[in-house]
């Protein structure tokens, strides 16, 4: 073979591009081509000083080196057929499919749906995938890059060199893709992208990846998104847990340190599986909620900056790994729900932040794409790729995880444009408010996506602003979501308690303030990390006085909370009364448990999900105002607030009187029937760390008029105390 001949089937300027890494369609240039009446192939194989194509039948046909373009060769052939590389050089010989050989993988119908930001499942067409493409096994990488002038994916299996693997643009979508021969689960990669004018950035972790190396490393790792469920029946049931007449009791966790291995190594998902599972049934909670699990970088972020937005954190295992996880709780019965974060992203350089050299996911004015509180980066809402992953992202934890719903993470700084901005600081919207039109309507969009593709879930708000609607339907001018955490009741509640018994008198109505807007959204009563994190202290040392009286306040508190209207949700650690203020650096204080009144919560806490899941008037109207009244709200000089829980016809109603003061009271209680009370609760009770003060198993109607009802007990109301009475 001439010179002169390579010269004909080789632009010389197109061949240095290749050898540089230039080349903007390698695809175009590099593999099998009609040449003449036979075929051409082009290979570049940098470090190859002789290269041979093996064909059928233990043919081989020598290739010709390209001058000047070391590693770069061309092959003719007599037809188009199959075929393999031998390469040699520097002592060594390999062989290898050529992926410039194989054809697209994406069909038209997939660069339709990406084109127009509609693809509802784009993790089943980007990110990395093993498969069987033209009978050869390997991975196809597809990634959106479409301000990029060349894409390649790297890795160990081509030395990081982003010549050997570029990648074939699609069209006008800005997708690019490749399929790899010969690679599979567990191969660590990244994206190498030459950026306009030349610039090569950072390697960018894959926005769509499956999984990832073990932080601080920070390349995406091929995995296999597959596995059985044994999970049918509660999947075909829990559609009724997630409704509003449900009860919900969830207990928040982060897995990183709710315990610990010997050797203060974080637990695998398999071990969580087991242990935590097992715990979190026996206290009979009916959810876990999972801080995010999305791949982060750092572990002081708690995972509340995500990179990987499609890959559950290695930290604790695999993918399937995860997935066992979940379908472990569903066969005890419990619901998982995860903390979604689509407000923000951090800055780290193999992230998001100008992914393909421009400022593609994210605003280009940090006026709207940069996050102050936090120093991360701010989705571009309005751009319908954009919008497009997000959604898809929601769909993905959903439909391949099993997962029951979704909290989704500071939806008051999506919101609002100007949130925690100073004038000047912010861009109004077309309209010239402080509304995010556009965050607004992508959370709407991944309301009527969840709920309308997965049957049974749940999406949940934690909103802290009075933004109407957030859980009224879509179709109704709503947010979309099923439930809203109820902030002010949190705050308002936690601040009365904070104070010392002599002082409460004077703020009386914080615990009731709640009860005028309580049937405004569906509410979840939340006691969650926030509450125990950055010197707020634990909720044990939140509460006033000394060692019993901290203990009573608290239990005392949480009898008002799990009777009070809406559902609940407690942090881990709370439920046994920790005294430190949470780290996430360490396991809880599971030692205390030694300890009586650590206990006694403990066991409070469980008794208080039983009680709640087995009184309907306790849950089934909890976000109704017909389940609600009080008997006495104003009784500010004695700190009592009695009222009662009512079901639907036939559910015997509850009664809660609390007292929040270290005084023991005689008090004469209006009740709603005749007949014979049981105490069905007391947190004064020995077994949860109290002194057994209390009504000797329920008390009896009297004909003598109180509280404006005309039946009336005098009950015995234990210092710092909560108890229930039920109609016998």
């Amino acid at each position: 073979m001439t010179e002169a001949w390579i010269d004909g089937v080789f632009e010389p300027q197109a061949a240095r591009a290749i050898c540089e890494g230039r080349h903007g369609d390698p695809f175009g240039v590099l593999g099998p081509h009609g040449f003449g009446k036979g075929v051409v192939v082009r290979a570049f194989v940098p470090g190859a000083e002789r290269l041979t194509v093996l064909l059928a039948k233990g043919t081989e046909v020598d290739a010709v080196p390209v001058p000047e373009c070391a590693g770069l060769f061309v092959a003719a052939l007599p037809k188009r057929q199959d075929y393999r590389l031998r390469a040699e050089g520097g002592g060594t010989v390999w062989e290898f499919d050529d992926p410039f050989r194989f054809g697209p993988v994406l069909g038209e119908m997939d660069e339709y749906l990406l084109g127009e930001g509609t693809h509802r499942r784009l993790w089943q067409v980007l990110g990395a995938h093993i498969i069987t493409h033209e009978g050869v096994e390997g991975v196809h990488f597809a990634v959106w890059a479409p301000n990029a002038e060349r894409v390649s994916v790297v890795g160990d299996f081509n030395v990081w060199d982003g010549r050997r693997h570029p990648m074939r643009r699609r069209g006008a979508t800005g997708v690019w893709e490749t399929f790899v021969p010969g690679l599979g689960d567990g191969v660590t990669y990244k994206y190498e992208i030459r950026g306009q004018h030349g610039y090569v950035g950072p390697l960018k972790a894959d926005p769509v990846g499956f999984g990832s190396e073990h932080p601080p490393a920070n390349a995406s790792v091929v995995r296999r998104v597959t596995g059985e469920f044994n999970d049918a029946d509660w999947m075909a049931t829990r559609g009724a847990r997630h409704s509003i007449d449900a009860p919900m009791s969830v207990y928040e966790v982060h897995l990183g340190s709710w315990r610990r291995a010997p050797g203060d190594r974080m637990l695998s998902y398999l071990e969580l599986a087991d242990q935590l599972v097992g715990y979190a049934a026996d206290m009979g909670f009916t959810h876990i909620e999972l801080l995010p699990v999305s791949e982060y970088p750092f572990d002081g972020s708690w995972g509340y900056q995500p990179v990987g937005m499609f890959a559950p954190t290695i930290r604790h295992g695999t993918p399937q790994e995860f997935r066992a996880f979940v379908d472990a709780a569903h066969r005890k019965g419990l619901g998982v729900l995860l903390d979604w974060v689509p407000g923000h992203f951090p800055s780290d350089p193999h992230g998001l932040g100008r992914f393909d050299g421009t400022a593609l996911y994210e605003h280009a004015d940090a006026r709207e794409g940069f996050h102050q509180d936090w120093n991360t980066l701010i989705y571009n809402y309005g751009r319908v790729e954009v919008a497009n992953y997000l959604v898809s992202n929601a769909l993905y934890w959903l439909e391949e995880y099993h997962l029951d719903g979704l909290r989704v993470d500071a939806v008051a700084s999506m919101l609002y444009r100007d949130y925690s901005r100073k004038d000047g600081e912010w861009i109004p919207n077309k309209d010239g408010g402080r509304e995010n039109y556009e965050a607004i309507a992508l959370l709407q969009r991944m309301n009527v996506v969840a709920y309308g593709e997965v049957a049974g879930i749940v999406t949940v708000a934690e909103e802290s602003t009075a933004f109407p609607g957030v859980s009224r339907p879509v179709s109704h001018g709503g947010l979309g979501f099923g439930f809203k955490w109820n902030m002010g009741w949190m705050n308002d509640t936690l601040s009365y308690m904070e104070k010392d018994p002599i002082y409460r008198q004077y703020h009386h109505h914080q615990m009731t303030f709640g009860l005028h807007y309580a049937w405004s959204e569906n509410y979840i009563l939340p006691i969650s990390h926030d509450e125990v994190v950055h010197g707020k202290g634990s909720m044990l040392t939140k509460m006033p006085g000394g060692d019993w009286e901290k203990f009573a306040n608290l239990r005392a508190y949480y009898g008002f909370m799990w009777a009070h209207p809406g559902k609940k949700l407690l942090f881990m650690g709370c439920e046994f009364a920790q005294g430190a203020e949470w780290n996430h650096k360490q396991s809880l204080d599971w030692h205390q448990l030694e300890i009586a009144e650590h206990r006694g919560v403990q066991s409070l806490v469980r008794d208080l999900n039983r009680v709640y899941r087995e009184n309907r008037a306790l849950h089934v109207n909890d976000t109704k105002a017909e389940g609600f009244e009080w008997i006495e709200s104003n009784d500010a000089e004695a700190s009592v607030y009695a009222w009662v829980r009512k079901g639907e016809a036939g559910d015997p109603a509850v009664v809660a009187v609390v007292n929040l003061t270290p005084v023991e009271r005689r008090y004469r209680v209006g009740l709603p029937q005749a007949g014979h009370w049981d105490e069905i609760l007391n947190t004064d009770a020995a077994v949860y760390g109290g002194m057994n003060r209390g009504n000797l198993g329920g008390v009896e109607s009297e004909a003598m008029e109180w509280h404006g009802r005309a039946q009336s007990s005098v009950v015995t109301l234990p210092p710092l105390s909560a108890v229930y009475f039920r109609k016998a």
